[in-house]
């Protein structure tokens, strides 16, 4: 029963910190955010995307950046219970990321079979930065990572229930069709898990082929989609190969050593690219953005604490020292999954990622708990209580610097990172239509549309009659007007008949009188609002 209550307060926690407040904090929907959420609303109202088409299965175009549709779809029952809003867009990952709590004991608990590991290692996944930030805004990449901890769960479940193994490919492909990366997490998680537990597969063949047939047939409408130019749309935006440095700099290499043979192969473009791979794939396990700095994303960490907690490294640390010496086959397992996760997120520029290596968690909890648990078994009997209070202590001052930080500060001083006073802009502009000709509407701080169609809950029949629209080069999609609110400022001087003008703070044109400002939380401008 005193476990059963444990678990309940740990579980409650973790929904309880992720959930609080989270209409104002985030301080905004940044647009990413309103675009799923959008895309949901459309779907929920019309069966078609803001693009109009019926009920998309590989991808949504959104921006022209083809979204997954996992999280898209997930928001879809929360609009028809909360309708279109903050809390039913980030939902989704509010209760993916309490299910990472829960799922992580009951994991824990197949693979140590101990209560005191199980529920320390939930206890630290309720309370981890890393976790309690991206639960709390919709990231589709935390969802992703908990139909990943789905998969696993599930794959260790059946090596005792045999028919489990079908459900753990399912949940890998759902996490396939919920984030960019897991389309390559979850086919090497499925690949090392066979591999690490063959024997067992071995005696579990035929519902192993019944998994492949049912996954490969779930992966169908995707097949065709990944072949596409339309696919590599943001892999081409955000991948080091397109970084030509490392290619200019073989060449000035080769010509330097006179275009000699063992030249070409020493400095050959792919050894460079290969290199870089590897600086990006170690940055993941650096200590600055584990413990002290976190990602440099504003989105993805409060900026002065680490993705984890700073002691955590000492119990990692011991929790390692832990697995060598008891557990070898679950420390495999834990370094495999550590190992796979950063890969996709090296291909990127932008390293260390936080958002696109989330699935690694819970592992460093797990961890951790294991080198509390050890620290709690070989301390001295007389020693044990004060070793208690001291982590005890230790923790929960962690734990209160970090909620302090995050629910009184960073929404005031990270305001901007959230695109903060495009709601308020949206709402006033929506409420005074009306009374003018023209609208003029500034895109100097994103896509102002999605805000429009987001707040005003546009029907998507309306946005696609009104919008004025083309996708550039890339294919990403430009939204230059919708009815009379155009979503620009040029031209603004040959406008016609009774005009409102929103630019950024300091910047409304020359014969508008200012009619209204929006503020961040630190009382400085974001938008001026003028007419004339």
């Amino acid at each position: 029963m005193k476990h059963t209550i444990l678990l309940i307060l740990i579980f409650a926690a973790g929904f309880l910190v992720r959930i609080y407040h989270v209409n104002d904090n985030p301080p905004s929907l940044y647009w990413d955010e309103a675009s799923l959420g959008y895309n949901a609303y459309t779907i929920a109202t019309s069966l078609k995307d803001e693009h109009g088409e019926f009920l998309p299965v590989a991808r949504f175009t959104a921006f022209g950046d083809y979204k997954p549709p996992g999280y898209i779809y997930s928001i879809v029952p929360f609009i028809w219970f909360f309708d279109l809003n903050e809390l039913s867009t980030r939902l989704p990952s509010i209760l993916a990321g309490t299910g990472m709590v829960i799922l992580t004991f009951f994991l824990v608990q197949e693979l140590f079979s101990s209560f005191p590991i199980s529920a320390l290692s939930s206890f630290f996944v309720a309370i981890s930065p890393w976790s309690i930030l991206l639960s709390r805004a919709a990231f589709e990449a935390n969802l992703a990572a908990f139909f990943n901890l789905c998969g696993l769960f599930l794959f260790i479940k059946s090596m005792k229930r045999k028919s489990l193994l079908l459900l753990s490919f399912i949940f890998f492909v759902f996490s396939f069709y919920t984030f960019n990366a897991n389309r390559i997490i979850a086919p090497l998680f499925i690949m090392g898990l066979i591999f690490l537990y063959y024997r067992q597969i071995l005696l579990n063949l035929r519902w192993l082929f019944v998994a492949v047939f049912i996954s490969f047939f779930l992966l169908l409408p995707s097949f065709s989609f990944l072949q596409s130019k339309e696919s590599k749309v943001r892999f081409q935006e955000v991948t080091i190969f397109t970084n030509l440095v490392p290619v200019e700099t073989a060449n000035r290499l080769i010509v330097a050593d006179n275009d000699s043979l063992i030249a070409k192969i020493i400095h050959n473009r792919r050894i460079l690219y290969f290199l870089e791979f590897l600086r990006h794939y170690t940055d993941h396990f650096e200590g600055r953005f584990l413990f002290s700095r976190g990602d440099e994303n504003l989105r993805l960490s409060i900026q002065d604490m680490g993705e984890l907690y700073p002691f955590d490294l000492i119990l990692i640390l011991l929790g390692i020292y832990a697995l060598w010496t008891g557990w070898k086959k679950e420390g495999l397992l834990l370094l495999f999954w550590a190992l796979i996760v950063p890969i996709p997120a090296a291909l990127a520029r932008e390293t260390p990622h936080a958002l696109r290596t989330v699935s690694i968690l819970p592992v460093y909890q797990i961890l951790g708990a294991l080198g509390t648990w050890f620290v709690f078994r070989h301390i001295h009997q007389r020693s044990r209580l004060f070793g208690i209070l001291c982590v005890t202590t230790i923790i929960f001052f962690q734990i209160f610097y970090f909620t302090h930080e995050y629910f009184i500060h960073y929404k005031v001083q990270y305001g901007g990172a959230w695109q903060y006073g495009y709601k308020q802009m949206v709402e006033y502009v929506l409420a005074n239509e009306s009374k003018y000709e023209n609208i003029f509407v500034t895109d100097a701080l994103g896509r102002p549309y999605i805000f429009f169609a987001f707040y005003g809950k546009l029907p998507v029949d309306k946005l696609l009659r009104e919008r004025v629209a083309q996708p550039d080069i890339f294919g990403l999609w430009n939204v230059f007007s919708m009815g009379k609110i155009h979503m620009t400022t040029n031209g603004i001087e040959n406008a016609s008949g009774k005009t409102l003008a929103v630019t950024r703070a300091g910047y409304l044109p020359m014969g508008f009188s200012k009619v209204a400002q929006i503020d961040d939380l630190s009382a400085n401008g974001v938008f001026d609002i003028g007419e004339k």
